[in-house]
C-alpha cells in the first residue's frame, strides 16, 4: 500500500531532549519539502489534497514545532528559535538541503530560516504571510474567533476563506479533506496559542527605519509568494512588501480568497507551486 497523507506513520526525532514529530512520505532521492504550519496548528492541518499532490514529485515532511500538537517541550515565542529548532531537526534527519513551505506564522519561521541557515534552504513558498515588521493590520473579527479552544467549519471560512458561495464551497470541500485521517495529532495547548501570540507581536515590531524590508535582501534564495486578494489574517499589502524586497520572488494573488488561499485553490496552487518547484 502506498503511503499518503492519511497514513503516513507519526514519527519522532530527539534534538536537546526534545522529541518532533514529523511524517515523510513521497518521492524519495529528491529535495525534501518541509512544510511549517500557522498559528496553533500542526500536522493534520494541512490539505491532503496538497500534500499527496506535491509528494508525486518530491518527498514531503510534515512538522510539529517544539510543544506543538504531539511534539514534546516547552512552546517557543521567538520565530528566530522556532527556525534554529528547524534547523537542528532537518541536520538530525540527515537531510543537506530542503524547500521550505511556510504558512503565515509558518512563513515568519521560514523567512528567519532562510535568514538564519541560508546553507539549508534551496527554495521557498511564502503563504499568506509577510515580512518582520510587516503591516499588523486584522480583521476585528479575529479578536473573537481566533482564540477560541476549538474552531469549526464556520470559523474556519471566516479565518481563511473567501466571502462567495463558490468560496465556502470550497472551504467546506476542504474541511472535510482536512478529517480524513483517523489518528489525529491532538489539539495545541493555550501555551502554544500565548506563546505564538507573543511571537507574533514581537516580529510585527517596525525594524530598519525608513528601510523597514531591507533584510529581506539577504534572503537569495528562489521565493513564491501566494495569498488571496483579501487576507484578514496577515494583510494582502504584507505579501507585495515580501515580492519587492526578496530578490528573486514572485507573487501570485487568488481572487475572492483570503489567508488560506491554497486550500481554496489547491489544484491552481499545485500547478503554481510545482512549475516554481521544478524551474
Amino acid at each position: 500500500m502506498s503511503v499518503s497523507h492519511v497514513t503516513a506513520p507519526t514519527q519522532f526525532v530527539e534534538v536537546d531532549g526534545v522529541r518532533y514529530a514529523y511524517r515523510r512520505w513521497g518521492k524519495k532521492g529528491t529535495t525534501p519539502l518541509f512544510f511549517i504550519q500557522h498559528f496553533r496548528g500542526g500536522m493534520d492541518h494541512w490539505d491532503p489534497l496538497m500534500t499527496d499532490g506535491l509528494a508525486e514529485g518530491r518527498e514531503v515532511i510534515l512538522y510539529n514545532g517544539r510543544g506543538i500538537a504531539s511534539s514534546s517541550g516547552a512552546p517557543r515565542n521567538r520565530f528566530e528559535d522556532m527556525a534554529d529548532d528547524i534547523a537542528s531537526v532537518i541536520r538530525a534527519l540527515g537531510i543537506e538541503k530542503v524547500d521550505i513551505v511556510g504558512f503565515s506564522i509558518g512563513g515568519f519561521q521560514a523567512q528567519e530560516v532562510a535568514l538564519r541557515h541560508p546553507e539549508l534552504v534551496r527554495k521557498l513558498l511564502l503563504l499568506g504571510t509577510g515580512p518582520r515588521g510587516g503591516d499588523p493590520w486584522i480583521d476585528p473579527g479575529m479578536a473573537e474567533i481566533a482564540p477560541k479552544p476549538v474552531h469549526n467549519a464556520e470559523d474556519f471560512l471566516f479565518l481563511f476563506f473567501g466571502r462567495s458561495e463558490q468560496a465556502r464551497k470550497a472551504g467546506l470541500e476542504f474541511w472535510e479533506r482536512r478529517h480524513q485521517r483517523k489518528d489525529a495529532d491532538p489539539l495545541s495547548s493555550p501555551e502554544v496559542a500565548a506563546a505564538q501570540w507573543d511571537g507574533y507581536q514581537a516580529y510585527m515590531v517596525p525594524i530598519g527605519g525608513d528601510k523597514p524590508y531591507e533584510h529581506l535582501k539577504a534572503i537569495k534564495q528562489p521565493t513564491l509568494v501566494v495569498n488571496g486578494i483579501e487576507d484578514i489574517m496577515i494583510s494582502t499589502v504584507n505579501s507585495f512588501y515580501l515580492g519587492q524586497n526578496i530578490p528573486d520572488s514572485q507573487v501570485i494573488l487568488y481572487p475572492d480568497a483570503g489567508h488560506g488561499s491554497h486550500f481554496q485553490y489547491p489544484e491552481r496552487f499545485l500547478k503554481h507551486a510545482i512549475q516554481f518547484l521544478d524551474e
